[in-house]
Order: structure tokens, then sequence, then C-alpha cells
């Protein structure tokens, strides 16, 4: 069983009732495509966005949280957690990312749905700074993009982009390597 599996295997036990997580980062690659990269499974953590039309409900859900805690204190020996929850308006998301979502299928789980943002919108969330790793997990989605999807990062009002000065700088030096790297590709 790889981290990311394992984090949300703990997490269904401790869980009481039905939740629904959004993946993303490299839980999402690890578990969302098929023939993933194994450096994906050896991810410490699990990352999910929290749609804002369902913040209400979630901040309000003890046993979610309950079980979150036991999930971090449990693993902790082994390193591994889950924390990194942020609301959709803390990342970069295209318009109408919910309505774009793949389920995620991991057998055996009692209370967890799984599902990730679609390959654009993990594209989008991997921009969100400029680091080595990130750049080489969007060569891994480019490989499985949809045509075009480029298209999205020419047209501002097609995303949502933080009002956050780091995140809008490294959306934007992400951008120009992304053309010319797609440059490179098609030429």
């Amino acid at each position: 069983m790889n981290h990311p599996e394992t984090i949300l295997r703990t997490l269904d036990r401790h869980l009481t009732r039905p939740v629904q997580l959004i993946l993303y980062g490299r839980a999402a690659l690890a578990l969302g495509f098929p023939s993933p990269d194994p450096e994906f499974e050896s991810t410490m953590d699990v990352d999910a966005i929290l749609p804002l039309v369902q913040m209400e409900l979630i901040e309000s859900d003890d046993q979610f949280w309950t079980a979150l805690d036991k999930t971090n204190q449990e693993l902790e020996p082994q390193g591994l957690y889950i924390t990194h929850l942020f609301s959709e308006d803390q990342v970069i998301l295209s318009r109408g990312w919910l309505d774009h979502l793949v389920p995620i299928e991991l057998a055996g789980l009692l209370h967890l749905s799984l599902f990730r943002p679609s390959t654009t919108d993990l594209i989008l969330t991997k921009m969100m700074r400029i680091d080595p790793q990130d750049r080489a997990d969007i060569r891994f989605l480019l490989q499985r993009s949809e045509p075009g999807f480029e298209r999205i990062i020419m047209v501002p009002k097609a995303i949502h982009l933080p009002d956050i000065p780091e995140i809008i700088s490294a959306f934007e030096g992400n951008s120009k390597w992304l053309l010319e790297l797609l440059s490179e590709q098609t030429g």
C-alpha cells in the first residue's frame, strides 16, 4: 500500500459517516491516474480542496475533524499526515472546476468518496509556485491532458487566481515556462 492510500484508509476507518474529499497534489497523481510515477506514491501527505459551497458544512462536521486528528496522531510515527486542506479560493482553478471532477476508485472505503480535479485543473494547482518538483508533475500531467488545455492560461477570466502576490508571480512565470515548453514540443 502506498502512502496516500495508507493515509486515506486510516482516515476512512476513523470516520463515522460519509465524507467527500477532493484530492490534489501528489496524492491525486498517485491515486487518480493509471500507471503513476512510483515517486508520487511516496508523498508523505494528502492535500485536499474544500469547495466554498460546502465550507459551512465541512467546518461544522466535528466527526470529520476528530477523525482527521486521530489519523494524524496514528500516522505521526511514520511521518504521514493530512493537514493541507485549502478552500478553493486559495488555489488556482478554472471557473466551473467542480463540474469536471474525476472520481478516484479506492476499493473497500466505507465513508470516504474520493475525487480529483480535471487534469487541466491539476496543472493549474501545480502553477502556484515555481518549483522543480511541481514542474516535473506538470510534465507528467501534460502527457495525460486534454487537447487544447493550454488555452485556459491565456484567458485570465477562465481561471480563479488567488490575490496573493507570490502565487500571481509564480503563475505568470510558470505560464511563460509552460508556453515555451509546449512550443518546443510542437516545434
